[in-house]
């Protein structure tokens, strides 16, 4: 029995999929059952979130779902580059992208460590992809979240997810 976890944003939380079903976690899991696997899961995700968000909903939640997982995916940082680039827009000086880029780390290594602490489960940490591939800040500050989601995925013991080798140059198909 895979016992699965989502952990994230937006794109976790299945905002503008047709349906929950059609949101990637649910995909998942309805890929294992396809090739006979019993699987379940859960998704803690909430649009909007930042990593900074979904480290306080792990702290707030039961950990039972993470110590019973034997696969967690984990999946945020977009809204965290988001909103440095609004506060960029409204004034804020470039700076503000190192220090989220500080806070995400941060963020994440409490995650893992938190998730390690738990669970013995498998851990994914997916990269972002660029939603904004022309845009030369937005490519440097998710190539700079990727490079960091790398390494906290070493010292972790995590597997890398490279979601954004797949979706880089195809944004606007998909």
């Amino acid at each position: 029995m895979i016992r699965y976890t989502a952990l994230g944003d937006s794109i976790t939380a299945g905002e503008s999929a047709t349906s929950p079903a059609r949101a990637y976690p649910g995909l998942v899991l309805r890929s294992l059952r396809r090739s006979g696997t019993q699987a379940d899961g859960l998704v803690l995700a909430v649009p909007g979130w930042t990593s900074g968000d979904l480290e306080q909903g792990l702290e707030l939640n039961p950990v039972t779902p993470l110590s019973e997982a034997t696969a967690v995916t984990l999946w945020v940082g977009g809204n965290d580059l988001a909103q440095a680039g609004l506060a960029m827009a409204n004034g804020a000086p470039r700076s503000v992208v190192e220090h989220t880029l500080t806070g995400y780390a941060r963020h994440l290594e409490t995650m893992c460590g938190l998730i390690r602490k738990v669970s013995p489960a498998k851990l994914l940490l997916c990269t972002q992809y660029d939603p904004f591939p022309n845009t030369p800040l937005s490519r440097e500050g998710i190539n700079a979240l990727n490079t960091i989601t790398t390494g906290v995925a070493k010292r972790h013991r995590a597997t890398v997810v490279p979601v954004h080798s797949w979706i880089d140059g195809r944004q606007a198909e998909l």
